[in-house]
């Protein structure tokens, strides 16, 4: 695949709960190919470069299975806004609750579609994963319709 195959398949199967940037993908590729994981393909149209894994890709990978996974980092841009309320306006806070009630809204009616499909596919290990951005989803949007400052917040 190249990077945008690579970039579309990985936002439609790990895009609910893991966030990655276009130009993360095009800059770990060349590494992947140095340290023998990926292997470059011959070069496509408009100078598209696929790569593929490589068996020491697949073991390396199986190693990265079997670690303890590391610290969660938590970074969210509304919570963030909110330990600054005391220095907004009731209209601040309310329309970025307002705007971040309606996206996660959103993001959670389109991800509860993607575990139907994915369940009807039988991939229960992906439904499980989609699972936990539908319940933080729906835990966001409770936390955005209770919070201070948030009267007339909902979308």
């Amino acid at each position: 695949m190249t990077g945008g195959q690579l970039m579309v398949a990985a936002q439609r199967r790990l895009g609910a709960f893991w966030s990655m940037t276009r130009s993360q993908v095009y800059r770990e590729l060349p590494v992947l190919a140095e340290a023998g994981y990926v292997r470059l393909g011959k070069p496509g149209a408009r100078s598209s470069q696929p790569y593929a894994i490589t068996p020491a890709g697949k073991r390396a990978f199986s190693r990265w299975l079997a670690e303890v996974p590391a610290k969660e980092a938590l970074r969210n841009p509304v919570a963030l806004r909110v330990v600054f309320g005391a220095q907004q306006t009731t209209e601040q806070l309310q329309q970025t609750h307002a705007q971040a009630i309606e996206q996660h809204a959103a993001a959670l009616a389109q991800i509860r579609e993607q575990v139907k499909e994915t369940r009807r596919a039988g991939d229960e290990f992906q439904a499980a994963a989609l699972e936990f951005a539908v319940a933080y989803h729906r835990a966001t949007v409770t936390w955005l319709k209770n919070g201070p400052g948030t009267k007339g917040a909902s979308a």
